[in-house]
């Protein structure tokens, strides 16, 4: 017996056989593979369209339902590092779409509030694809949504990857440097 496996080409003509459905390992990868891809045609399919990154858009949404706010506040509501964020934040000042502003009475505070230009993007931009996972998930028992989170934060785990920063979007490139060793690897020799 047989998983079936659907990646296909741009005309929609299936290209991957399928893999025994006993060959978990395989399976998994192929899963994998497929989540990365559709979140790599959603990130393209969004800068193409709407000349916004996916983080970048996640931002803006954050801006434009919670400004003015602090950059610290975005930063924690997206999960991701305040230098992740001043990376995002220049782009989006340099396209017009925010505007940021230090507290007058606490220089190190930064808040970000969204232009015309920003709120018009959001207006007009899709809802980024963890949206329509997020509304697709709240359709399923609670039980399902706890169970497929544990078993992919298990598939985390698995690859020795708990270290690595969750990103808001899946960030398609060069890495910031090598893996480091999962502490279960950490003093066996190789």
């Amino acid at each position: 017996m047989t998983a079936p496996v659907h990646g296909s080409d741009r005309a929609g003509n299936s290209q991957t056989p399928a893999v025994p459905e006993g060959r978990y390992d395989l399976r998994i990868l192929s899963a994998i593979r497929q989540i990365v891809r559709r979140i790599d045609m959603d990130s393209r399919k969004l800068a193409a369209n709407h000349q916004i990154t996916g983080p970048q858009l996640i931002t803006l949404i954050t801006v434009v339902e919670r400004g003015p706010i602090a950059a610290t506040g975005i930063a924690k509501h997206i999960h991701v590092s305040a230098s992740t964020l001043v990376g995002v934040l220049d782009r989006l000042e340099g396209k017009g779409l925010v505007r940021r502003r230090r507290d007058t009475k606490d220089r190190r505070r930064v808040y970000v509030t969204a232009t015309d230009a920003g709120r018009s993007v959001v207006a007009r931009a899709p809802y980024p694809l963890q949206h329509s996972l997020q509304n697709a998930l709240l359709r399923l028992p609670e039980t399902q949504q706890k169970r497929t989170a544990t078993s992919l934060e298990r598939l985390v785990a698995l690859l020795g990857a708990e270290h690595i920063e969750a990103a808001p979007v899946l960030k398609i490139g060069p890495l910031d440097g090598p893996p480091k060793p999962a502490a279960s690897d950490r003093g066996r020799r190789t």
